[in-house]
């Protein structure tokens, strides 16, 4: 079967892997497992409403942490516009269906999953939870979710896959400016068991964003979120190139230069005194920064990506459908229809907005996803009635992350599961299959 061929979704074929689908409806069970614990005096760790849980999360994030995750760019109209689009879809429920058995199991390459989500990937999760990417790596396979890993990552790839065993899960690559260090990345990725490789289109330079210049804030500055490159080979045998060229140019050494030399020392591999004495950690970092990403990325080179992988490659970023026609041709396995939650280009079109052309151009080809803006189990709902086969779930998790680490990852998983459940059985539809463009009224 080609990676092409792979892609198909939403209906069980002999074969494939059923993993953790549930056996009976979960959103009734959810609900009683709440309302139950209230009896004993116990509410939710974790709110349940998305603003609520976002508002308490930003009772527990430092101001620079808080502003890197909800920040978004320029105006940040386009988050906005990501709410405000999933506001404007109503749903057009149908009466007198038995929907007292529900099925929201997705097939997505080989995988029959337990709901048509997964989790987004997101770096620096350190300025959430001190575990970090182990902790939502936990959480993604306890509850039977694809975790996407994130390049800029605050744990190695590797440590996550050995705590998810046997769970699915996919690699984001952000492409370097070196090739060699591409092929690392995503030959480890394939190594340590990803099933898919994402490729991240829209962050081929940093997004302006506001939050993040007004604190003068970028974690990658203090070695925050790039773990992936820090024990990669490729990548450490640059940093040891560039030291060979002479040391790093000092800028002004003032009580908080000398105290962030300090933080990035201690998060770069190896003993702290070694690694102020020899310079690595700042050479990392400076190189990162040069490297990251590569702004004269072109359709061809997924020619070297393909020769580098067998692997489903999806492209993440994808609004207009000649983009999507175009990665047909080179033979892409997939594509989620993003804009990167609103971070990376202020006053871009809805992503929920752009769904529909895009499907139509990919025309069941391959499977179609979406990102950006997801909050609840209605969103999940529409996103799934306009064609998606899976939505990728971002800032909640992140939230649930700071408020009760792997536990709070899991409640929120659990409570969009249960809400989209309930939704889709409120709707009149006892599967995916059932939801349909024609579940839904959206103005004139």
């Amino acid at each position: 079967m080609t990676a092409l061929e792979s892609g198909s979704a939403g209906v069980h074929s002999p074969g494939v892997e059923d993993f953790r689908a549930p056996a009976e409806p979960f959103g009734r069970r959810r609900q009683e497992e709440i309302y139950l614990s209230g009896l004993r005096g116990r509410r939710p760790a974790v709110p349940v409403a998305a603003e609520a849980l976002e508002e308490r999360a930003k009772s527990v994030l430092s101001e620079e942490a808080y502003a890197y995750v909800a920040g978004s760019a320029g105006l940040e109209s386009t988050t906005r516009a990501n709410r405000a689009a999933f506001d404007r879809i109503r749903i057009l429920p149908r009466t007198f269906r038995d929907v007292s058995r529900r099925d929201v199991a997705v097939e997505l390459f080989g995988r029959r999953l337990a709901s048509p989500f997964l989790l987004a990937p997101i770096g620096v999760l350190e300025l959430a939870n001190r575990e970090a990417d182990l902790a939502v790596s936990r959480a993604a396979a306890a509850e039977g979710v694809p975790m996407i890993f994130s390049s800029q990552a605050s744990v190695p790839m590797e440590e996550c896959a050995a705590a998810m065993r046997d769970a699915p899960r996919w690699f984001q690559l952000y492409w370097s400016t070196s090739d060699e260090l591409v092929a690392s990345l995503v030959g480890r990725a394939e190594a340590c068991g990803c099933e898919a490789i994402v490729v991240t289109l829209d962050t081929t330079l940093f997004g302006w964003r506001p939050r993040d210049l007004d604190l003068a804030f970028l974690p990658f500055a203090f070695a925050q979120g790039i773990a992936q490159y820090t024990s990669d080979p490729v990548f450490r045998r640059l940093v040891e190139e560039r030291q060979a060229r002479g040391p790093e140019p000092r800028g002004e050494i003032t009580p908080e230069a000398i105290r962030s030399l300090f933080r990035v020392a201690r998060r770069y591999p190896g003993p702290l005194w070694p690694n102020i004495r020899g310079g690595a950690p700042l050479a990392a970092v400076r190189l990162f920064l040069e490297i990251y990403s590569r702004p004269s990325l072109t359709w061809d080179d997924l020619t070297f990506l393909r020769s580098v992988t067998k692997l489903p490659i999806l492209l993440k970023g994808v609004l207009d459908p000649e983009d999507a026609r175009i990665a047909l041709d080179r033979g892409v396995s997939g594509i989620v229809v993003s804009n990167h939650g609103g971070r990376q280009l202020d006053g871009a079109i809805a992503s929920i907005d752009a769904l529909p052309a895009v499907v139509a151009a990919v025309g069941g080809r391959v499977p179609v996803l979406l990102d950006s803006g997801i909050r609840g189990g209605a969103d999940v709902f529409k996103a799934v009635a306009l064609g998606a086969q899976a939505v990728l779930i971002g800032r909640p998790y992140v939230y649930g992350l700071a408020l009760a680490g792997e536990e709070g990852v899991r409640e929120v998983i659990r409570n969009l599961r249960a809400e989209f459940d309930l939704t889709m059985g409120l709707a009149g539809c006892a599967s995916l299959d059932e939801i349909g463009a024609e579940r839904l009224a959206q103005p004139e």
